[in-house]
This record gives structure tokens, sequence and C-alpha cells, in this order.
């Protein structure tokens, strides 16, 4: 009991960045939200549920896909440990919410990712931040100068490079003047994020392979890229707001 009480009350460092980065990276949408038509309660909320939803989702998507296991422990349902966690269904729990909740108060779907996208850039940070502290997303093993030990190996820094295109990526989302066009803000954040996916999963070391050693998650970032160069053509081209 003592044990479980202090991890509810001491969360994990990379947790506490992630919370962190949430909230700084609230703060600063909330800046610009109304220059792209979306009120600060509308921005809040899209962003509460579609926490909670992540939250959820990700942790149902886990047990179904290790439902055997569930099914003989099935209080593990409930454990505080995070490994417990499925990021692409809690995502696409996360993006059902927000829709859902857009449709119901009628807002532009693209002035709506324009006016969050300073919030997921700040969230990017954070996220390499928690893979920083975690150890996770770690590197392959090399002989590089700026090397460092992790799982005993010299590894390369994947989180630290992580963590430098996030910031890069943020400044330039930051500096960049409203655009007449909705969605670019959001489009252009998000093919500089999938570009530097595609660099970034060159050097980790836990990158799943599929297809005779590819990995999956460039793979990934390609389609990605490919789906955001049609959308950025078709919003630049006749400037549509929905």
């Amino acid at each position: 009991m003592l044990t479980l009480f202090r991890n509810l009350f001491s969360p994990p460092r990379h947790m506490i960045l992630l919370l962190l980065a949430t909230w700084i990276g609230l703060t600063l949408a909330e800046k610009r939200t109304e220059r792209y038509g979306v009120s600060k309660e509308d921005l809040n909320n899209i962003t509460y549920y579609g926490l909670i939803a992540f939250v959820i989702g990700g942790r149902l998507s886990f047990v179904l896909q290790n439902l055997p296991a569930f099914i003989k422990s099935p209080l593990g349902i409930f454990s505080i440990n995070p490994d417990i966690f499925d990021p692409p269904g809690g995502l696409a729990a996360a993006i059902i919410a927000a829709v859902i909740y857009g449709q119901r108060r009628g807002l532009q779907l693209w002035n709506t990712l324009d006016s969050v996208t300073p919030f997921f850039a700040v969230l990017s940070i954070g996220i390499g931040l928690s893979h920083l502290a975690a150890g996770t997303a770690f590197g392959m093993e090399t002989d590089v100068v700026w090397g460092i030990d992790l799982w005993n190996a010299t590894r390369h820094p994947t989180q630290i490079y992580e963590i430098a295109a996030s910031l890069l990526i943020f400044g330039l989302v930051w500096l960049q003047k409203q655009n007449p066009h909705p969605g670019v803000l959001f489009l252009t954040y998000a093919a500089l994020t999938a570009v530097t996916q595609l660099i970034i999963q060159a050097f980790r070391g836990d990158s799943t392979l599929i297809l005779n050693g590819l990995r999956q998650g460039q793979i990934i970032a390609w389609v990605a890229l490919a789906v955001i160069f049609i959308l950025l053509e078709h919003q630049m081209g006749d400037g549509n707001e929905g």
C-alpha cells in the first residue's frame, strides 16, 4: 500500500515533463487562438477532452491487444504502470474526441488545427525530454564522440536529436506569420515533424523492422509526408476554410 501511495503522488520524471509541456503548450496556444476564430474556451475543451480520450483510449487499446493476459489478471487494467499503453490507439481516440467536439461546436477544422499547432509543437519538445529522462527511444550503438552511455553501451543521443529538432520546429511555427490559407500552419508543422522522424529513425536502436529490414517509423513518415503534401497543395490552391 505504501508503494502504491508513493507512486500515485510521486510520478516519474518523464510524466512530470509531459505535464509541464502540456501546460506551457496550452498557455502559448491560448495567446493566438482567437486569430483563427477559435475561442479560448473551445481550445481548452478540445485539449481537455482530447487528453482524456488519449489516456483512456491508449490503455484500452493496449488491453485489447493483450486481452488473454488481462483476462487472467483483470485488475492489471487499472495498474498505474505507464508502459501499459498504446500511443497510436491513444492518438486515434484523441482525434475522434476532438472531431466530435468540433462538429458539435461548429468549428472550422483547419482553423482549429492551426490554433492548436503551438500546443503540438511544445508537446513534441516535452516528449523528447521525457524520452531522455526515461531512457526510451534510444539510439543505436556508435563510436561518435558525442555518444551517450545508455543501456550498457555508447549510443547515438537520439533523444537529444529529437529535442533539438522539436525546438527548431517550434521556433519556425511560432515565428511564422498568419497564412491566409487555413491549415497551412498545422500542415507545415506536420511535414517538418515527419521529416525529422525520417532522419532520426535512421539512428534509433529500438526501431521496429518490417519487410526485410525496413524501419516501420520511416515508412509511416513517408506515407504521412505524401498525404501532407497533397493536403498542402489543396489548401494553398483554393484556401477553403473547412
